[in-house]
């Protein structure tokens, strides 16, 4: 492992959403906003998209953070994290009720309904805000985007009672144009986008990641390399994540302290973004992000 090689004490590209590792360029901040202050000001139903791997699911994770949290939260904050959406609308209510922490009085789905909104009225009666935030919701049925505007319904004669976060890749935005969402689209309060980094904050983006992780010194990557990064990730996070891991494990293998472009070349091969051929004795010598090794120490 490259670790101790580069004084890192953790991997910086690891490929989980973790907050700790979340760089606010432009784009990511500009969502981020959006979405808090979607729910803090329970304006209903908020659509965010981005292509993959732009980091949608590490601004929701961000985003339920900083509600929680002391800087932010002055009420309690109620939510309910859908990350497969893909389900029927009796698994779907289901999936909600376990994750309000929901206890139907019975299986009917007219009980059940009464037990989320008799929750949904409580958490309002205590000054606090519930929130429903679904993740891949480009994979939600049109039948199941109608249970959530039924969902969005209940509210009181001055506010929501639930708030909403409908979270996915760009195929979300023309799944709610077609005309029998029309009632849905009505309810949508805010959309944002989240689009890929330009050539300097993926710059930004890359330090930020190595700061994080422990570096203190220059960062092993050069100019040329951090150029070539981008070139060849078009500035998708997750991309560069998996390019600048493959990188510093070849920079490892050969005991290169220097990360030049030759090697940036050499891993984005391996992961098929370019049409460059490498030494299979290259391609072995690359792990993903968060692989087994004996020399990883905890944070």
């Amino acid at each position: 492992m490259y670790l101790s090689f580069y004084q890192l004490k953790e991997p910086p590209f690891r490929l989980t959403p973790d907050p700790r590792f979340l760089h606010l360029a432009e784009p990511h901040r500009v969502v981020l906003t959006s979405l808090v202050e979607g729910v803090l000001l329970r304006k209903g139903i908020i659509v965010a998209t981005g292509p993959i791997g732009t980091g949608k699911t590490t601004l929701l994770h961000a985003a339920l953070q900083l509600l929680s949290g002391p800087a932010i939260a002055k009420s309690l904050i109620s939510s309910a994290f859908i990350l497969n959406p893909v389900l029927t609308r009796d698994e779907l209510l289901e999936a909600i009720l376990e994750e309000f922490n929901i206890t139907s009085t019975g299986p009917s789905k007219p009980r059940r309904l009464m037990a989320l909104h008799q929750m949904l009225l409580e958490t309002q009666y205590r000054g606090g805000t519930a929130v429903l935030i679904i993740d891949e919701a480009h994979l939600l049925t049109p039948e199941l985007l109608e249970e959530v505007r039924l969902l969005n319904n209940t509210d009181t004669y001055h506010e929501k009672l639930l708030q909403v976060i409908l979270c996915g890749q760009p195929e979300l935005q023309p799944l709610l144009a077609r005309p029998e969402m029309s009632a849905l689209r009505q309810r949508i309060a805010s959309r944002c986008v989240l689009r890929p980094l330009s050539p300097a904050e993926t710059r930004a983006y890359i330090a930020e990641r190595l700061h994080a992780a422990g570096l203190r010194a220059a960062s092993p990557f050069t100019g040329p390399a951090l150029d070539e990064i981008h070139a060849v990730t078009k500035g998708v996070p997750r991309l560069i994540n998996l390019v600048c891991d493959g990188a510093l494990s070849l920079g490892f293998s050969q005991q290169r302290k220097q990360i030049a472009p030759d090697l940036i070349t050499e891993a984005a091969a391996v992961l098929e973004l370019t049409e460059a051929s490498i030494a299979p004795s290259a391609r072995s010598a690359i792990r993903p992000a968060g692989a087994d090794s004996t020399t990883a120490k905890p944070s």
